[in-house]
């Protein structure tokens, strides 16, 4: 761990020039202490890196410090950087370890490779946080520590206990015998096995886990996309509630967040979307579908409809027009 830092601290001085310890430290996500015994480090071992003394001083490394990749055209480079500017350096709670890739790679760049795509990849925006409707992405928060012990599980193929909330119960560890990850629209997915049944879990929805010393039963070899599709077609098969629903595109996105599925979509002649949606039971789709007013509509099923009518009437009732209570200036006269 160590040695992956002090090479980071070595690119970021080749990067960015001079650096002071407290830039590095933020950098680096250690202390300034740290910073400052890996400096020594470095020194005591030949890396030419040195302090400048003063208001503008910091760490330096003198120049021609660096070894060049030499095998990366301009657009290979530049697939990298660009991918190393997305939202999904996140994914997997690989994001500290993609931003210190990323400044290996530039920093090994030949001269004109390194300057040219770092300007291009400038120009490529993917999956900014907001749209144009100014709506913040969904992230998906799973706790650090927990993330390092699944991802450990996976690779080495231990065994893993996760404290686990499925949807509307209260979480609960299980012990699982962990396959592969999958991320699908930066949601984050644990593919396993439970007691040899077929199980996913929502990476979200772990509140901690734990890797255990013994073997995952599981297969040498495995075929991850594969096994994703199949396990989507079982899921799309299982028993849930399919609703035909008109909506306003505006709101398409907040529909699609409380959806399980969406198995057909398309534009009608005035301008609304109509799409075939399925969820949990009756009463998911109809908090769905109440939560978004009159900028969409159930179609069908008719019991879904007849429920959202009983349940605007009753508050239309209860905020019907009745008579104004007394002025609070008559109060106590």
């Amino acid at each position: 761990m160590r040695a992956d830092r002090l090479v980071s601290l070595v690119l970021l001085l080749r990067r960015r020039g001079r650096l002071t310890a407290d830039t590095l430290a933020r950098e680096l996500e250690v202390s300034t202490r740290t910073v400052l015994r890996d400096v020594e480090a470095l020194s005591a071992a030949g890396v030419p890196v040195y302090a400048e003394r003063g208001r503008y001083g910091g760490f330096v490394l003198a120049p021609g410090f660096r070894t060049e990749l030499t095998g990366l055209n301009h657009d290979e480079a530049l697939a990298l950087l660009t991918a190393g500017s997305t939202r999904g350096e996140q994914v997997f709670g690989l994001g500290s370890a993609l931003a210190s890739a990323m400044r290996k790679v530039v920093d090994a760049l030949p001269d004109g490779h390194r300057a040219t795509a770092s300007d291009a990849a400038q120009r490529f925006l993917v999956e900014p946080e907001t749209d144009l409707l100014s709506r913040r992405a969904a992230t998906e928060e799973v706790p650090g520590a927990a993330m390092i012990e699944i991802r450990r599980a996976v690779l080495v193929g231990h065994r893993l206990r996760i404290h686990y909330a499925a949807a509307g119960g209260p979480p609960r560890w299980r012990t699982v015998d962990p396959i592969g990850l999958v991320t699908v629209r930066d949601r984050g997915y644990l593919l396993a096995t439970r007691s040899g049944a077929d199980r996913t879990y929502r990476l979200s929805r772990i509140r901690a886990a734990e890797e255990l010393p013994e073997p995952a039963e599981r297969p040498d070899l495995v075929d991850l996309d594969t096994l994703w599709r199949e396990r989507a077609a079982r899921f799309l098969a299982d028993d849930h509630l399919t609703v035909l629903v008109r909506v306003d595109p505006a709101r398409r996105e907040a529909l699609l967040d409380t959806a399980l599925t969406v198995r057909a979509e398309e534009p009608e002649a005035d301008g609304r979307l109509r799409m075939e949606l399925t969820f949990q039971d009756a009463w998911h789709a109809e908090w769905a579908l109440w939560r978004l007013g009159a900028a969409a509509e159930a179609l069908a099923p008719q019991s879904l409809r007849t429920s959202l009518r009983r349940r605007a009437t009753a508050i239309a009732t209860q905020y019907a027009d009745r008579e104004e209570p007394p002025s609070s200036r008559s109060w106590g006269d």
